[in-house]
């Protein structure tokens, strides 16, 4: 059996490896699909909703990131209709947990801040939810800011999938999930936590950082990160 499917992307056919996701395969072509929860060498979970694709013959978006290509496809990455709904989903992050870049450790090297520039995100048409969070400052080099969480879960599979220490999840439902250590110890009690600093390096914000950064310092180097996860095989 070939290794190789065809598959159209915007109009254009390309070539991707057979298994591959509508993501890996718009990667592996130089064509960028928007996304805050993906990464390389994680296993994909379409949290952050941003990657969804029109899928010719189907009547609702996708997830590309957990959406297997498939031989003869046809795929619509960037429409009108794609646009709205990416940058309705920024609005709704933005508006759910306080989200106050000029004090943030990662103001200027935030993803979330890169990818609202990016999609034109300059105001938000809904209420802000103004939610009373915690901070956690128990650990003595990391610090957890519940305010600018996602819930993407890089932290929580990273921490599972690569370092093995399991010290990460997300819990309650909907509007009230939250990100918790070890059934919620706090930081600095966990038990299992390496300090290995890999969930905060691979945090698209400024939830996660270290300990002695100031406003805009806070550079995250998901690249040591991915090269972990090439030496112990992971995905693409």
């Amino acid at each position: 059996m070939d290794s190789k499917i065809t598959i159209r992307i915007d109009g254009e056919l390309v070539k991707t490896d057979r298994g591959a996701s509508i993501f890996e395969a718009a990667k592996a072509n130089g064509k960028h699909i928007p996304g805050l929860c993906n990464m390389k060498g994680l296993k994909p979970v379409g949290a952050c909703r941003l990657c969804m694709v029109e899928v010719a013959g189907v009547n609702r978006l996708l997830p590309s990131c957990t959406t297997p290509a498939q031989e003869g496809m046809s795929v619509t990455i960037r429409s009108a209709r794609l646009d709205a709904y990416r940058k309705q989903a920024l609005e709704l992050l933005l508006s759910e947990r306080n989200h106050v870049c000029a004090v943030c450790v990662s103001n200027g090297h935030c993803e979330l801040q890169s990818l609202a520039t990016a999609l034109g995100v300059t105001n938000v048409r809904y209420g802000y939810r103004y939610p009373k969070l915690g901070v956690d400052l128990s650990h003595p080099r990391y610090v957890l800011d519940h305010n600018r969480c996602i819930l993407c879960t890089r932290c929580v599979r990273v921490c599972a999938e690569v370092e093995g220490a399991h010290v990460w999840d997300i819990a309650g439902r909907g509007i009230h999930s939250m990100l918790t250590c070890e059934m919620n110890r706090t930081w600095g009690a966990s038990r299992n936590c390496t300090s290995c600093g890999k969930c905060v390096q691979v945090c698209p914000t400024g939830a996660l950082a270290e300990k002695g950064f100031a406003v805009e310092e806070m550079i995250k180097r998901t690249a040591s990160v991915e090269r972990l996860t090439a030496v112990r095989g992971g995905g693409r």
